[in-house]
């Protein structure tokens, strides 16, 4: 046991990063449209399930054995050795190269978000054709700057430590951001027309579960939503203490994650309605047709001015996350301090997304071999791992410490029959849908 090593001071601060690390951009732009698109209320009867079957349980497990092994990600490497397990070295680097390259391709998103900030800051927004600005900069060098920026925003926090750096931001931002929804879904919802957003999200649409796509759909967006990866959350779990509940802390994680899903769906696509634009997910819901809803809005500019830094809020909460995985690594590997670990990691990723800056095609590539292919394939080597190759006796006790409830055997059982098979028809799943999170 590593007693030196670095810890959240309280309950309090490992809730909020672990909701900070689940709470990503994926939950403001995907789960809404994923929502309406796939049966409205309808579609949280499978997500609910699946939360259940695979959030909870994926993110349980990460979290205990990260607890008790008091190590990352390489601490799973040493004991799949003594296991005699082929390739023991090897396996565990999947899941770390999986969350680094995340963070690679993220961070360039969470520089655009940036850009607009400023931008919203600094110059008259209704002036602009948002789908030439846009496009202005992703995909070209005119991202370099801002990508530069959120890097550097990333390493700073983590250079400061669990408790000062990653506990600390996490308790200003989380509260701050919950908030700022709550504001802006207000507004959004007394807007005229914006009822027709509500329908959209909420009017049950009971055929789609007989559409397996529509449970699929509802089986990636629980899986990915908090995280799940068999390395960021498990950092995590190695940095906690023994008298936290595991089980209590991550169903608030994964409640909150849901209500800021929902809080940014309420928040946009009423809006989006009420101005007569579509639902449509991924980017550009949120640089192009976001901005030309705020232009509409009286007082559009404050309003695109709060978002985009509840936005930010969401993506350095995320993106630290993403960058301790490979930083807590390097320091374990080499020794090195956090503040030099932290830079060279940072760097090095910089420097590997340079290529992504310049051309969206690339960028989407990279991604979908991040998301689709690595980011399950560690889950399943790290917990697959956990669940069969670690004495249930161990598992059991670590994840009833400090518990009234005792539900580790169960956990025990629907991990090894529900969630690792599980996890690899997500894999393969994403590989015939092109991603399904």
């Amino acid at each position: 046991m590593n007693e030196s090593r670095e810890k959240f001071s309280n309950k309090i601060g490992f809730i909020l990063s672990c909701v900070g690390a689940a709470i990503g951009l994926g939950n403001i732009w995907l789960f809404s449209w994923k929502l309406g698109t796939y049966g409205g209320a309808a579609f949280l009867i499978p997500y609910f399930i699946f939360m259940g079957l695979f959030a909870y349980i994926g993110l349980v497990g990460e979290i205990s054995f990260g607890r008790m092994m008091k190590k990352g990600v390489l601490g799973v490497g040493k004991l799949m050795e003594k296991k005699k397990i082929p390739l023991a070295k090897l396996l565990p680097i999947v899941p770390i190269i999986s969350v680094a390259g995340i963070f690679t391709f993220y961070v360039i998103v969470f520089g655009w978000i940036i850009k607009y900030f400023v931008t919203y800051l600094t110059v008259d927004m209704n002036a602009l054709n948002y789908e030439e600005y846009f496009g202005s900069f992703a995909g070209n060098s005119e991202s370099i700057l801002w990508h530069l920026l959120a890097v550097v925003i990333s390493v700073g926090v983590i250079s400061l430590g669990v408790i000062k750096g990653i506990e600390k931001i996490n308790k200003i931002v989380m509260p701050l951001m919950f908030l700022i929804f709550f504001g802006l879904m207000i507004k959004s919802l007394s807007l005229p027309g914006a009822m027709e957003g509500v329908k959209f999200l909420l009017n049950p649409d009971w055929e789609k579960l007989l559409n397996p796509v529509t449970w699929v759909m509802a089986l990636g967006q629980a899986f990915f939503t908090v995280g799940v990866s068999g390395s960021a959350l498990l950092v995590y779990g190695s940095y906690l203490d023994k008298d936290v509940n595991i089980s209590v802390s991550v169903v608030q994680t994964c409640i909150l994650d849901t209500l800021a899903a929902l809080m940014a769906g309420f928040i946009i696509i009423p809006a989006a309605f009420a101005f007569g634009y579509g639902p449509g997910a991924g980017p550009s819901l949120l640089f192009i047709t976001l901005p030309s809803v705020f232009s509409n809005m009286a007082g559009g500019k404050i309003l695109g001015i709060i978002f985009f830094l509840s936005v930010i809020f969401a993506a350095v909460s995320s993106a630290i996350n993403q960058l301790e995985v490979p930083v807590e690594a390097v320091m374990e590997k080499f020794n090195f301090s956090r503040v030099k670990a932290s830079v060279i990691v940072g760097g090095v990723l910089f420097l590997a997304g340079l290529p992504l800056d310049l051309n969206m095609n690339l960028f989407g590539t990279f991604a979908d071999l991040m998301t689709i292919y690595l980011i399950p394939l560690g889950a399943i080597i790290i917990l697959g791992f956990y669940f069969y190759g670690i004495d249930s006796k161990a598992i059991e006790y670590e994840i009833d410490l400090g518990a009234k409830h005792k539900v580790g055997k169960y956990i025990i059982k629907i991990g090894r029959y529900i969630f690792v098979p599980g996890v690899l028809i997500i894999l393969i799943l994403g590989v015939l849908y092109g991603g399904i999170g």
